[in-house]
C-alpha cells in the first residue's frame, strides 16, 4: 500500500495520461471495424478479427506478464508496455504499404500485447495509491481519463481514416499518420516514466507472506484464483463486460449510419461515436464523486439495469430514439470496467499482481464475444444482434449482487 503523501501531482498526471493513451488506442481498434470493411471488403464476422486479434494478446500474455510484473515492479511494467505498444504502432505503416489485412492483425496483436502489460501494471498500482475501501474511486478517477482517450479518439477517426470514405475511396495508408503520432507519444511516455521516482507499493504482511507471495508461477495462480471465490466471479465479470463493450462499439458506425437508424455517412456516424464515450468519460468521473458515498456494488446494479433497458430500446425501435438509446448506453458502461476489477481485486493483498494478471486474462471477453456479434449481424442484422448484450448484463448484475461477496 502506497501513503498517498507519497505520491505527487506530477506522477499522477502521468499516471492520467498513460490511461488516456490506452482508451484512445482501445477505442481506434472499434472504429478500424467498419474501416477495415470497406477497404477490404469483409463480412462483419471478418472484420471482428480486429478484435480478436487485439484481445487474443491478453489471453496469452496476462499470466506471464503477470509474473513478470511481480518481479520487475509495477513502474517497470509500464515501461515495458509503452515500448511495446509503440513497436506495434509503427508496425502499421508497412501494414499499410503492402497493403495487407493480414499484416493489419499482425500489428494490433503486438499493440495488444502492450496495453495488456499497461493493465496488469497500472490498475493494481493505482488501487494500491491509498486505502482499500476507496480502491474503486480512485479507479473510476483514472479510469475516466481513458474514456477521455475514447472521446478524442472517434475524431482522430473521422478527420484521418474516415474522411477518404467521403470521396469513395478509401485506403490503407489512411491509418499510417495517426499511429505513426501515437507511436512517438507512447515513447516519449516511458521516457517519462523510466526517468521518474515512482513509490515502491508494500503490503502489510510478514515477510514470509510476501517471500511466498514472490515465488509465484503459474500453479500458485490457479490457487489464488480457486481460493479467492470473488476473484474467480470477478474474471468471468471482465470477461463478459469487455466482450460487451468491445460488441457494441465495433458495431456503432454501422448502427448508426444505418438509413433506419441515423441515416448519415459513416464519416459522420463516426463522430456522433464520440457521444457515447464521451457518456462513459462523464460517467466515470460521476462514478468516483458517487462511490465516496454510495456501496460500489449498488451503482454497479443500477447502471447495469439501466443499460439492459437501453439496448432493447435501440433493439426495437428506429430513428432517433434508436440511434441515442444506443449512444446513452456509453454513459451506463462509465464504472462497470473499474467496479469489477476493483471488487474482484480486493483483499488479495501481496497477491495483487497475480490476481491483476487474472483479470487482464478475462479480457479475452473483447476478442471472443465480438465474433458471435459479428455471426449475429451477418445473420440477422447489426440491430438485431445487439440483443446479445443482454447475457453479459444478466452476468454483471448477479455480480453485483451477490458475486463480489
Amino acid at each position: 500500500m502506497i501513503e498517498s503523501s507519497k505520491v505527487s501531482k506530477r506522477q499522477i498526471y502521468l499516471l492520467s495520461f498513460l490511461f488516456f493513451m490506452w482508451g484512445l488506442i482501445s477505442c481506434l481498434n472499434d472504429l478500424l471495424v467498419p474501416y477495415v470493411r470497406g477497404v477490404f471488403d469483409l463480412s462483419y464476422t471478418q472484420a471482428m478479427m480486429v478484435q480478436f486479434s487485439f484481445f487474443s494478446a491478453y489471453f496469452f500474455f496476462s499470466i506471464p506478464l503477470g509474473l513478470l510484473i511481480n518481479r520487475i515492479g509495477y513502474q517497470q511494467g509500464i515501461v515495458l508496455g509503452l515500448v511495446v505498444s509503440a513497436v506495434g504502432c509503427m508496425m502499421f505503416l508497412p501494414a499499410a504499404e503492402l497493403p495487407s489485412y493480414a499484416a493489419f492483425l499482425l500489428a494490433l496483436f503486438v499493440m495488444a500485447t502492450g496495453v495488456c502489460c499497461l493493465q496488469v501494471s497500472a490498475n493494481p498500482y493505482v488501487t494500491s495509491m491509498g486505502p482499500e475501501e476507496s480502491a474503486a474511486s480512485r479507479l473510476n478517477l483514472t479510469q475516466g481519463f481513458n474514456s477521455l482517450g475514447t472521446t478524442v479518439a472517434p475524431f482522430i477517426a473521422s478527420i484521418f481514416i474516415f474522411s477518404s470514405f467521403a470521396d469513395f475511396s478509401p485506403s490503407a495508408k489512411d491509418v499510417q499518420l495517426p499511429y505513426l503520432v501515437i507511436a512517438l507519444l507512447l515513447v516519449l511516455l516511458a521516457i517519462f516514466f523510466s526517468r521518474s521516482h515512482f513509490p515502491i507499493v508494500s503490503y502489510s504482511f510478514d515477510n514470509q507472506q510476501i517471500n511466498n507471495a514472490q515465488r509465484v508461477n503459474l500453479k500458485s495462480m490457479v490457487q489464488v484464483l480457486m481460493t479467492h471465490r470473488h476473484l474467480m466471479l470477478g474474471a468471468v465479470g471482465i470477461f463478459f463486460y469487455v466482450g460487451v463493450e468491445v460488441s457494441i462499439g465495433s458495431l456503432l458506425v454501422n448502427f448508426i449510419a444505418d438509413p433506419t437508424i441515423g441515416n448519415m455517412t459513416e464519416a459522420l456516424a463516426s463522430q456522433y461515436v464520440t457521444i457515447f464515450w464521451a457518456g462513459s468519460m462523464i460517467g466515470r468521473f460521476l462514478g468516483f464523486y458517487l462511490m465516496c458515498r454510495i456501496s460500489p456494488n449498488l451503482l454497479l446494479t443500477v447502471n447495469t439495469a439501466l443499460a439492459s433497458m437501453l439496448v432493447l430500446m435501440a433493439v426495437f425501435t428506429t430513428g432517433q430514439l434508436a440511434m441515442w438509446s444506443i449512444l446513452l448506453v456509453g454513459l451506463c458502461h462509465s464504472i462497470m470496467f473499474p467496479t469489477v476489477f476493483s471488487l474482484a481485486i480486493a483483499k488479495l493483498g501481496a497477491a495483487t499482481p497475480q490476481g491483476a494478471g487474472i483479470l487482464c486474462l478475462a479480457i479475452i471477453g473483447g476478442a471472443v464475444i465480438p465474433i458471435f456479434q459479428g455471426l449475429l449481424a451477418d445473420m440477422v442484422g447489426v440491430q438485431m444482434s445487439l440483443l446479445l448484450a443482454l447475457v453479459s448484463y444478466l452476468y454483471i448484475a448477479f455480480f453485483s449482487v451477490c458475486g463480489y461477496k
